[in-house]
């Protein structure tokens, strides 16, 4: 009688995690991506373990393309100076030891790319906890309207 109850409840999920981005500040976002990536080695790992090759595969692809296009790409350069050229080279490495451990199926890798990032998100954690808003007194952005085929800018925040 309830047989597609997991759909639906996949597609709350989807919509929680939709709006969550919507409604998200770009800080927020950022420990978005870093869960995000989380999860995937998370995943990575049990399904190196279990033997599922392709499972395993796909979820270190989805590992790598979080910290690539999202983590990687939403780093400023020019504004975030110094620090901002150390994440890139961290992010930089982080892709090519996931990559590895995909290839050499090594869990080892694993633990030590998840506590790189588990680190760098309790650094991000904290810098939000301490961060105060830019523009307090400036009036409140007006909400976008949502048009799903329209593109949007990959730029988040700038690092530093």
């Amino acid at each position: 009688m309830f047989g597609s109850s997991h759909k639906g409840a996949n597609a709350y999920a989807k919509v929680g995690l939709e709006t969550g981005v919507v409604a998200s500040n770009p800080h927020k976002l950022i420990v978005m991506l870093f869960d995000g990536a989380l999860v995937a080695m998370r995943d990575a790992a049990v399904h190196m373990k279990a033997g599922e090759i392709e499972k395993k595969g796909n979820a270190i692809s989805k590992a790598i393309m979080i910290v690539e296009n999202g983590l990687r790409a939403s780093l400023d350069k020019d504004a975030g100076g110094q620090i901002a050229h150390s994440l890139d080279a961290l992010y930089d490495y982080i892709g090519r030891r996931l990559l590895t451990a995909n290839l050499t199926n090594d869990s080892a890798i694993l633990d030590e790319v998840h506590a790189l990032l588990a680190d760098l998100k309790g650094a991000w954690e904290a810098i939000g906890d301490s961060a105060k808003p830019v523009a307090a007194a400036a009036a409140p952005p007006r909400p976008m309207a949502y048009d799903s085929l329209t593109p949007r800018s990959a730029s988040f925040v700038s690092a530093g």
